[in-house]
C-alpha cells in the first residue's frame, strides 16, 4: 500500500482504488451524494478560501500540506495507515494469529455494526456545527471550525470505504443511511444521543471538541486494536487527524478561562457577565453538561456485547498492547460502584471482561482531568480563588447503571425534588444559553477577536494570529 496519496484520482486515496474498478465505480456513485449532503448540511457561511490542512501522505513525517482551499473543492478521500505485514492479533481467543485482511463470516454483522456506529458520529458533528461560522470570534477560530468540519467529512469517507469494500450490498445500503440520518431529526436522528444535541455557541463548540471529540479518540483507539486490519489502519490515520480537533477544544476553553480571569481582575468581581465575559460558574455548568453527555457515549458500564467483541478480537482496550495481563481477561475481576435505592453507593466485584466500557471510560476520565488542571492553573496564576471540577460519573446520566438515579455533582444520591431544585446550579439554564448566545457576534477582521475570549498563544502552522486564515466575500 503506497504511503503517498494519489491526488490524480477522482477520489484521492492510497488504497490502489484504480485496481478495483467495481469498488471505484461504487464509491464514485456515492461521491455526489456526499457532496449534496455537504451542500445541505455543511457549514452555512460562504468563503473564498480557508487555510486548511490536507493530508498528502500517511507516513510519520510531512503528512499534511497547508494552503488556502475553496471549501467545496476540498479533496475528501480514503487514507489508511501503512500496513505492518507481521502484525498479529493482540487479544481475545484469536490472540497470536495473523490479523485479518478480510471480514470473517462469523463476525460480519458485528464488525459492520461497529463501523456504522462510528461512521454515524462523523457527519453528525458537521451538522451540529452548521451555523457556527456565522458567529466566529476570529478568523483563526473560523479556520479551525472549517478544519474540524472537513476532517469529520473525511472520517465519514473512511468508514464508507470500509462498508463499500468489505460488506457488499448491505454495506452500500448502510453507507447511504449515513447521509439520510441527520443530527436532531425527529424522524431519522443520529444513532447516539450526544450527536443530536445542539452546538449553538462557541463555548459549546470548545466543550464539544474537548469532551466529545476526546471520546472519539478513545473509541478510535479501541478500533485501532481491531484484528480486522483495514479497520485498524483506517482508525490509526483518523487518530492523527483527530488530535487537532482536541487541540481546538483544549486551547479554546483555555482562552475563555484566560479572558474571564482578565475581566475578573480588571473589574474586581466574579460577576463579569455585564462586562462581556463568561462567568466561571457558567463555564462549570457547561463542563458538567458536555462531560456527562460524553460519558454516555461509552455505553453501559456492564456490557456482554463489549465482552463478546473483545473475545472475538473485534475491539480492544485503549493501548491494548501496553497492558501487562493475559489479554483475555477470563480470570480477572474489577469493582463496580452502583447507586442504591436507599441513597447509598454499593460496590460489586465482577469479571473484568464485563466491565470493558468502564475500563475505557476510566481512561477517558483521567484524560479529561488534565484539562481541568490546566484551567485551574490559569485561575491560580491569576490569583483567583476558584476551581473547576469534573462532576461525579453518576451525575446527569441517561445511559448505564446511573440512569434513573438522581446524583449530584459531588456524588450524593438525592430524591427527584432535590435534583430538580439543584439543576439550575449544576447545568446550563435557558438564561445561561441565551446569555452566551448574546455574546456571539462575528469578528472577521484580521488580528481582531471577540471580547469574551483571549487570542491564541500561537497560530496555525507557524502563522501569526493576524494571518488572513479565511478569505471572505
Amino acid at each position: 500500500m503506497p504511503e503517498k496519496i494519489d491526488y490524480d484520482a477522482k477520489i484521492p486515496n492510497n488504497v490502489n482504488l484504480s485496481e478495483d474498478r467495481r469498488l471505484q465505480r461504487a464509491l464514485e456513485g456515492w461521491q455526489p451524494k456526499f457532496m449534496h449532503w455537504w451542500g445541505e448540511m455543511g457549514p452555512t457561511l460562504e468563503t473564498q478560501g480557508v487555510y486548511l490542512r490536507t493530508a498528502v501522505s500517511v507516513g510519520r513525517e510531512g503528512w499534511a500540506h497547508f494552503d488556502h482551499v475553496n471549501v467545496p473543492d476540498y479533496r475528501w478521500g480514503i487514507f489508511l495507515a501503512e500496513r505492518d505485514p507481521d502484525r498479529r492479533i493482540a487479544f481475545g481467543e484469536h490472540q497470536g494469529e495473523p490479523v485479518w485482511q478480510q471480514v470473517p463470516g462469523e463476525y460480519r454483522a458485528d464488525l459492520q455494526r461497529l463501523i456504522v456506529i462510528q461512521g454515524d458520529t462523523e457527519p453528525a458533528s458537521v451538522e451540529q456545527q452548521k451555523l457556527l461560522g456565522l458567529t466566529a470570534p476570529s478568523l483563526y477560530d473560523l479556520r479551525n471550525l472549517f478544519q474540524v468540519n472537513v476532517e469529520e467529512g473525511r472520517h465519514l469517507w473512511a468508514m464508507v470505504y470500509l462498508l463499500h469494500a468489505y460488506f457488499g450490498r448491505e454495506g452500500r445500503d448502510e453507507a447511504e443511511g449515513l447521509l439520510l440520518r441527520n443530527s436532531g431529526s425527529p424522524d431519522a436522528p443520529r444513532i447516539l444521543g450526544a450527536f443530536n444535541e445542539e452546538t449553538a455557541d462557541w463555548l459549546a463548540f470548545y466543550m464539544f471538541t474537548y469532551f466529545t471529540d476526546r471520546d472519539g479518540k478513545y473509541q478510535l483507539g479501541t478500533l485501532k486494536e481491531s484484528s480486522f486490519d483495514p479497520l485498524s489502519r483506517t482508525c490509526e490515520f483518523m487518530l492523527k487527524e483527530e488530535a487537532h480537533h482536541m487541540m481546538v477544544g483544549t486551547t479554546g476553553v483555555d482562552r475563555v478561562v484566560i479572558r474571564s480571569a482578565e475581566l475578573i481582575r480588571e473589574h474586581d468581581t466574579l460577576d463579569i457577565g455585564p462586562h462581556g465575559g463568561i462567568p466561571l460558574d457558567l463555564i462549570q455548568r457547561y463542563i458538567n453538561f458536555h462531560y456527562t453527555v460524553s460519558l454516555d457515549l461509552f455505553g453501559s458500564e456492564t456490557s456482554t456485547n463489549a465482552a463478546n467483541y473483545y473475545t472475538a478480537g473485534l475491539k480492544g482496550r485503549w493501548q491494548e498492547t501496553r497492558r501487562r495481563d493475559d489479554h483475555k481477561l477470563t480470570g480477572d475481576a474489577r469493582t463496580l460502584e452502583r447507586p442504591g435505592g436507599d441513597g447509598t453507593w454499593t460496590t460489586e466485584e465482577m469479571q473484568a471482561i464485563l466491565l470493558l466500557n468502564l475500563d475505557l471510560r476510566t481512561e477517558y476520565v483521567a484524560d479529561c482531568q488534565t484539562g481541568v488542571k490546566r484551567w485551574n492553573k490559569i485561575l491560580s496564576d491569576a490569583g483567583i480563588d476558584h476551581t473547576f471540577r469534573l462532576p461525579h460519573p453518576g451525575f446527569n446520566r441517561e445511559v448505564g447503571i446511573n440512569s434513573g438515579h438522581h446524583v449530584t455533582p459531588d456524588g450524593t444520591i438525592v430524591d427527584e425534588r432535590t435534583w430538580e431544585a439543584g439543576k439550575p446550579k449544576w447545568l446550563p439554564t435557558t438564561e445561561d444559553l441565551t446569555f452566551v448566545r448574546s455574546l456571539m457576534h462575528p469578528v472577521y477582521e484580521r488580528g481582531k477577536i471577540a471580547s469574551w475570549v483571549a487570542p491564541p498563544r500561537q497560530g496555525i502552522n507557524g502563522k501569526p494570529f493576524d494571518y488572513e486564515y479565511v478569505y471572505l466575500t
